[in-house]
């Protein structure tokens, strides 16, 4: 019974955190930060709707900030491809981030995709290549880098934009390779049983803590759609928590760290307590 208790709450995660009227990236923008102004393009083919990015002020403070955004209507969800970046929008973020380290502002990403998107044009055009150069570039930058998990983190496409010194989850949101469905499908040859393998995958913020990928957990109730001003309030205590932290170490110091916390993962935690 505690299994079956346990399946059906990382399940119930899944969904609210997939919920239509959950904030998305550009809510949290207007809330958190002020005098955005949205950069556009790579330089090499073209701009990207998915990923949004672009110069804000955190607190007063000037800063970069960049997010994956998925739309609510129709036209928006095409506009934006459902929040599913191709390779330009990776270039896209690699770019501002270059401008950040050239200015010395922090970073501040938001992830909230299914993944990057896998069509023809995509692979085409590199979208392996963008994703890797993504995490060799958040790997070593000399700025503070924070990511925020707001709904779905999902493989190699939130990876793209969640290497940092810390990462924060919401407590519904979801972070994973793969996602339940495509897990269940490969393992038992049906999306069926894709709440048990909600479970299996350990995605959601509590165990990911536990785990020591995230470092913090922002408690939104019973959903950031349905209290989304305090959730957003609290994300923003947080975020000045985290940048607090940061900003007095130099960048040797900051860097050396980011790469100690990276080399952890996997090797005291072999597993998870169910």
């Amino acid at each position: 019974m505690k299994n079956k208790a346990t399946q059906s709450k990382a399940w119930a995660t899944v969904q609210i955190a997939r919920h239509p009227e959950r904030p998305q990236f550009l809510d949290y923008v207007s809330e958190i930060f002020t005098e955005f102004d949205a950069l556009h393009g790579d330089r090499l083919y073209g701009d990207d709707g998915a990923m949004i990015g672009g110069l804000a002020r955190f607190d007063g403070q000037p800063g970069m900030v960049v997010g994956q955004h998925r739309g609510r209507s129709t036209r928006e969800k095409l506009q934006h491809n459902f929040g599913m970046c191709n390779p330009e929008g990776y270039r896209k973020s690699q770019r501002l981030l270059d401008m950040a380290e050239r200015f010395n502002l922090p970073v501040f990403t938001f992830v909230d995709t299914m993944g990057a998107y896998p069509g023809v044009g995509a692979e085409e055009r590199g979208q392996a290549e963008a994703i890797a150069t993504s995490l060799a570039q958040l790997s070593s930058l000399k700025v503070p880098v924070i990511a925020t998990v707001l709904g779905e983190g999902g493989s190699g496409g939130a990876l793209g934009i969640g290497v940092a010194d810390r990462v924060i989850m919401l407590s519904h949101s979801i972070y994973s390779v793969i996602s339940p469905e495509g897990c269940a499908s490969i393992l038992w040859k049906t999306a069926d049983k894709a709440a048990q393998a909600s479970e299996a995958l350990a995605l959601t913020a509590d165990k990911l803590k536990a785990l020591g990928i995230v470092e913090y957990v922002v408690d939104e109730g019973e959903g950031a759609h349905l209290q989304p001003e305090k959730v957003m309030h609290d994300l923003k205590d947080v975020l000045k928590q985290a940048l607090n932290e940061l900003q007095p170490m130099d960048a040797q110091e900051r860097c050396d760290a980011r790469y100690q916390r990276l080399m952890k993962f996997g090797s005291s935690n072999l597993g998870i307590a169910s």
